[in-house]
């Protein structure tokens, strides 16, 4: 298992929240064996127990045990982590889970069991629920409680009606109790067995009221830029490249769904790339390099993050990539 971290987006964001509140931020780094520096590089880790100490500084500082609910539930996902743009650009509530499934090391990387996912969707009898199966969740319980408002507080936003019906949480009632009802507006139940949130039964289908596609917010105007030019072009591969950079982030680029979208056979698709003198492959690969300088260049996205805008799974195998294509590390590239 991988050790479990945090991104200094979000430790930073619970510092500047501490800080509106009353707190120095410096003595809040200084009490967690933190310094600025650690938080400057969005690529930076920080340590879960970093982020614990952090956490439980802030808190004596503030004189709010609830603190970690609060940020939550103030600062959308969005303002702190790549991961809240995508799952807002998402098409439908469905998607964005997806794209958090997808996404949400950058954030968040915990030291999971094998094959066992943070978050899952879990039917019981009629009812939807999402369950965080993070180990341990007592010994840090506030950690699922900022996840879950977030997961509350931001779609509520948007949606034209509530998402989430009901909140477990596997650690006893604190005094703070009242301030969770006020959050959650919704019943909320402590030593539960299990730390999770009941669904609308239909919200996998609920359209997110954001900026749908790629658009991403600091990535727009670089890649709208390129679709543009993208669409302007008169070859197949110009075309197979429009269709291709919508979805690049998601990793579902594939040919069946490109030809599909071009009203064409997978046969058809390949055998007039081959007549172009490319082929999909190549076509997929070379839109990934192009993007990943683009992005590193502008330096509006780490490494990690760019890894995963381009459609890799994990940053090693991005970073190999990228050396294959330009002879240089992407970190190189993005410090120049």
């Amino acid at each position: 298992m991988t050790e479990s971290t945090v991104s200094a987006g979000i430790v930073r964001g619970l510092a500047a929240f501490a800080a509106t509140r009353g707190a120095d931020p410096a003595a809040l780094l200084a009490a967690a064996g933190l310094a600025p520096a650690d938080l400057e590089d969005s690529d930076t880790r920080i340590s879960l127990a970093g982020y614990q100490a952090l956490t439980r500084a802030a808190e004596a500082a503030c004189h709010e045990p609830a603190l970690a609910l609060l940020y939550g539930e103030a600062v959308d996902m969005p303002e702190v982590s790549l991961v809240g743009l995508i799952m807002t650009a998402s098409a439908t509530m469905g998607d964005a889970f997806a794209q958090m499934q997808r996404f949400g090391a950058l954030a968040v990387e915990l030291a999971m069991p094998p094959g066992v996912p943070r978050f899952a969707i879990v039917p019981r009898g009629a009812d939807l629920w999402m369950v965080d199966n993070r180990p341990d969740p007592n010994a840090f319980p506030q950690l699922s409680e900022a996840a879950f408002a977030r997961l509350v507080c931001g779609p509520r936003r948007f949606l034209a009606a509530p998402h989430v019906l009901e909140v477990h949480f596997t650690h006893p009632a604190p005094a703070s109790a009242a301030e969770h009802a006020r959050v959650f507006q919704c019943p909320v139940t402590f030593s539960s067995p299990w730390n999770a949130m009941r669904l609308h039964p239909e919200i996998a289908g609920w359209r997110v009221a954001q900026q749908p596609s790629y658009v991403f917010g600091i990535l727009t105007q670089r890649a709208g830029t390129l679709l543009a030019s993208l669409e302007a072009g008169r070859t197949l591969r110009s075309a197979v490249e429009a269709r291709l950079l919508p979805t690049l982030h998601t990793g579902a680029a594939n040919a069946d769904a490109i030809a599909a979208a071009l009203g064409i056979s997978r046969q058809t698709l390949f055998r007039r790339l081959k007549a172009e003198g490319t082929s999909f492959k190549l076509v997929l690969d070379d839109l990934r390099r192009r993007m990943a300088i683009d992005y590193l260049t502008a330096r509006n996205t780490s490494v990690n993050e760019t890894a995963y805008l381009v459609g890799f799974s994990d940053a090693p195998a991005f970073s190999r990539a990228f050396k294959r294509w330009t002879g240089k590390s992407p970190r190189d590239l993005r410090s120049a």
